[in-house]
């Protein structure tokens, strides 16, 4: 996995919170010149690194908040770096933990060039990327809940479905009369009103 290397004269961790974040911000030789808990809000990023803008580099670790800190860097041309959780085991694995040490840490990987990257995906193309995210989980979701009622039709030693469930035309109130316990065909009615309309499966 890549790690970020370039030199700047600042380099500034931030563990990134939906309410709060705590910037760390390290000189080129290793000194701390500022570090605070704030609010995660615009304003209050831009005036904390107001006096490092010249040469500053900008990290956070990747998690749900991100997508903010890294437009607003994109706007004031600030160089923005996002790191991949996964690979983040100077922190995961401290045995001390907490909001100011992570935030050193992710400030002296930026440093020491240890810093492993993940993709910042451009802010254009992430309304198609979350409609996509998004179908691809109901398609998940009707795979699952199709195939449920195909392993419960068989659970049951049932003669096989004569049509592929796939199709919502074969899908009817019917196939939970197939089962004589009512809790059966509860649970058979619930994965049929479940079912999303479109989608393919390959059940």
């Amino acid at each position: 996995m890549p790690n970020y290397n370039k030199p700047h004269q600042f380099y500034a961790g931030v563990d990134l919170h939906a309410r709060s974040m705590f910037v760390h911000v390290l000189s080129a030789k290793g000194k701390t010149v500022f570090e605070r808990d704030l609010p995660a809000e615009p304003d209050a990023f831009l005036d904390a690194v107001q006096p490092f803008r010249k040469n500053l580099v900008v990290g956070c670790e990747c998690m749900f908040a991100w997508y903010w800190l890294a437009d607003l860097c994109e706007d004031k041309r600030i160089p923005f770096v996002l790191g991949h959780a996964l690979a983040m085991k100077h922190i995961h694995g401290g045995k001390a933990k907490s909001d100011k040490i992570d935030a050193g840490k992710l400030a002296n990987m930026l440093r020491g060039g240890m810093f492993p990257l993940a993709y910042v995906y451009p802010r254009a193309k992430r309304q198609t990327r979350d409609l996509l995210r998004r179908r691809s989980f109901f398609v998940r979701q009707r795979s699952q809940l199709i195939t449920h009622i195909v392993n419960t039709n068989s659970q049951f030693n049932l003669p096989p479905f004569a049509k592929k469930l796939s199709y919502a035309a074969n899908r009817s109130a019917e196939i939970a009369e197939r089962f004589a316990d009512p809790s059966t065909r509860l649970m058979i009615n619930a994965d049929l009103r479940l079912i999303p309309a479109s989608g393919r499966s390959s059940v």
